[in-house]
Order: C-alpha cells, then structure tokens, then sequence
C-alpha cells in the first residue's frame, strides 16, 4: 500500500498548468519561505492527512471527463518523488498529462522515470542572489537554478515563476539573471509568471510587506521581454 501526504485536491482549476486541471496539494516542504502563502503546508503533517494511491487514482477517475491532466504541487511535492511517479504512471493510462509545480529544490536529472512521465514543470525562482535566497528561504538556490537549466534543455520547463516582492526583493536582478541562465533556450515557449506579492495568508511577520504597484509591474514585464521570453504573465 503506498501512502502519500496530501493537504488538498482541487478537482477542477485553470491556474495550474494548461487547461482544466485536478491540482494535488502535498504536505511537507523543505523551503520555509518567508511570504509563503500556504505556510500550513510546510510541515510534513499528521497522519490524517496520508491518502491512498487508489483514493487519488479514483478521485482523479471521477474527473476524468471534465479535465486535460493533473497538476502536482504543495509543500513540495517532489520530496514525495516516489508516490509521485506511481501516480503519473495511472495518469498516463486516463490519457492525462502530467505536471509538477516544485521549487526546483531536488535534481530532477536523478529522477529519470519521474521526469519522463512529466510533461511540463512550473519552477518558482525565489531569487536569483544566493544570499537574498537563504534569508528567504532559509536554503541555498544553486539546485534551483541548475534545475532551471536542465529542464529547460530536455524541453520540459513549461513555466517559471517568481513573487514580486516591493523593495524586500531585488526582483529585477532576478528576472534578468533567470533571463541569462535560459538565454540559449528561449527559442522555446518557456513563459515567465510574474506574481505580485499578497498578504493574504501569509505569516503576520511578514505581513506588513507590498506588492509592486501596475506600473511597477509592467517594468518589470517589459523587462522580462525584453531578455527573450515570449510570453509574460502579469497575475492579478
């Protein structure tokens, strides 16, 4: 019986990938970032929130008609690696596609069965400076950025994202350095999403920081063009 720790499941969203998707949130992270919006998912959680294999699978099944494929996310999901691909291989079989939302925190080129049955990844690039990312996130950023490259070569990074954060966060520095890190392999359609920081949910420490106001975002869209990205997400 294989186990996976689960925070929720969203059977229908078009904000997860491509199309109508089930999102699957995991519980557990090994990020602790500062602004996260979900910090009830960092811990690894009780047991009340393991779920079966087969529980997913059918759930997954009832949704069938209405959705392109599922998206995993969390927490980290990837720290879940195993129960991950056992999932994509029932997935695969519905017809469905297959993509993780992670923080890029583990080598994906160490998981190749995992990374074959993915058909996209949406990596979040906290920052790009090394020590902005530790005081962030409490961890080094160098697997992220090698992730980043890596999937970008083997044609499977679907999306980056990164949270704008008003004068906390060098944002720019960040669009331009992801920009240089996947310069040769923008001929792709790699999209950026750019996430305007929100308090809602986020831990009262850091509840007093801001977003970047519109036309501060719009610099910074124009921006991320500009370095070779064909498509650039402004989310509300």
């Amino acid at each position: 019986m294989m186990l996976g720790r689960i925070s929720q499941i969203i059977d229908s969203s078009v904000v997860d990938g491509p199309g109508n998707r089930t999102a699957i949130f995991f519980q557990g992270c090994n990020f602790n970032c500062h602004y996260c919006h979900n910090p009830e998912t960092i811990s690894l959680g009780s047991s009340k929130q393991e779920m079966e294999l087969s529980e997913v699978v059918e759930r997954i099944k009832r949704n069938r008609p209405f959705i392109k494929g599922i998206t995993v996310s969390g927490g980290e999901c990837s720290l879940q690696h195993a129960f991950i691909e056992a999932l994509f291989l029932e997935t695969k079989k519905m017809g469905l596609s297959n993509f993780i939302d992670t923080n890029g925190s583990l080598a994906f080129w160490e998981l190749p069965a995992l990374t074959e049955l993915t058909d996209g990844f949406m990596l979040d690039v906290k920052a790009t400076d090394a020590k902005i990312h530790i005081e962030l996130t409490g961890k080094d950023n160098k697997m992220v950025l090698k992730n980043a490259e890596f999937l970008a070569s083997i044609g499977k990074l679907y999306e980056v994202r990164t949270v704008m954060v008003k004068d906390e966060l060098n944002n720019q520095k960040t669009l331009e350095e992801v920009g240089d890190v996947l310069q040769e392999y923008l001929n792709q359609p790699i999209r950026y999403k750019l996430i305007p920081f929100r308090p809602h949910g986020v831990r009262t420490a850091y509840g007093h920081w801001q977003s970047p106001d519109l036309e501060e975002m719009e610099r910074l869209k124009d921006l991320t063009l500009a370095k070779g990205f064909k498509e650039v997400i402004v989310t509300s």
